[in-house]
């Protein structure tokens, strides 16, 4: 026989599966914690499952059951807030609360434009924005924490369904008075810089991608320093040595003063690709499909679509 459950028990799910936290999300709602843990509670007994575990000090997070629930949840909420419109034949704009998850070195240099489009769009969808490391970001999608993200195509799991909107090539970074500059935009062989300190972004991930351009064209690079900040990268390589990234700026200033200059790699090596991703077995939402299609439009890419 069918457990009795209500839209407003679902919503109240949703929040604290998004905020990972009765706190936070019962100061959201605008509820007592009290009443939301009824909430969920109720909710628990008639989905016949545990939906959250306690995590100490740090709040909450799904169950396996939870995860489902909430996958089929987004979308049912959605078609509840878009029944009357259907009713009176309304072509209603999505609405509501978007999260989205969002790789550092792609919201530096992408996500303004593609916020400020969809809010253009969009002025009805509330877009929380999650930014953060690749792994932070993953385990936001995985967990329920943000529906949709732009990521790396790096150490992903094979649940997540991608889309591919921008393939960045690497390219070389020297300071502006190395011996390499006057040759921009290049093209430079690895080979020729074999001999020189290499600046390493040491990201996770990002380490091995880098290092294993260097094993296709079987150099041995000679790496100098390592950094997790990108603009730390760029600072060092402006003093002396080199570097090999992807994310390439349209100025050469440093946050020092100094000044650096991209050139183009001989050799044909593989790019980093920038993908739109969502939990796989999940329905889009209105919103989340309407954010991936304004992020189309700003970075065109090839792939299947989300």
């Amino acid at each position: 026989m069918p457990r009795d459950f209500t839209l407003t028990q679902l919503r109240h799910f949703c929040a604290v599966a998004q905020e990972q936290s009765m706190t936070v999300a019962a100061a959201g709602l605008n509820v007592s914690q009290s009443a939301l843990s009824s909430s969920i509670a109720h909710l628990e007994t008639a989905m016949g499952a545990a939906l959250f575990q306690r995590v100490p000090r740090r709040g909450v997070r799904l169950t396996e059951s939870g995860l489902r629930l909430l996958r089929e949840c987004l979308p049912l909420l959605e078609a509840a807030d878009q029944l009357p419109a259907s009713v009176r034949l309304d072509d209603e704009a999505p609405a509501g609360r978007l999260a989205v998850g969002v790789y550092e070195p792609v919201a530096s240099l992408r996500l303004p434009g593609i916020v400020a489009e969809f809010s253009r769009r969009h002025p009805q969808v509330e877009l929380t924005v999650l930014e953060g490391n690749q792994e932070f970001v993953r385990q936001a999608l995985l967990s329920g924490g943000c529906e949709v993200a732009l990521l790396y195509g790096m150490g992903l799991d094979a649940g997540l369904r991608t889309e591919v909107l921008e393939e960045l090539p690497p390219h070389v970074l020297v300071g502006a008075g190395h011996r390499l500059a006057a040759r921009a935009p290049g093209p430079v062989s690895l080979g020729e810089l074999a001999e020189e300190p290499l600046v390493l972004l040491d990201l996770p991930h990002t380490r091995e991608y880098l290092l294993g351009l260097f094993d296709a064209v079987g150099v041995v690079p000679r790496v100098r320093h390592r950094f997790s900040g990108y603009e730390t990268v760029r600072s060092f390589v402006a003093l002396e040595g080199y570097a090999v990234l992807n994310r390439r700026l349209p100025h050469g200033a440093t946050h020092t003063g100094g000044r650096v200059v991209a050139l183009d790699i001989a050799e044909d090596l593989p790019p980093v690709q920038v993908l739109l991703a969502r939990a796989g077995g999940s329905r889009p939402t209105r919103r989340a499909a309407a954010f991936a299609e304004v992020c189309r439009a700003a970075l065109p890419g090839p792939g299947p679509r989300v």
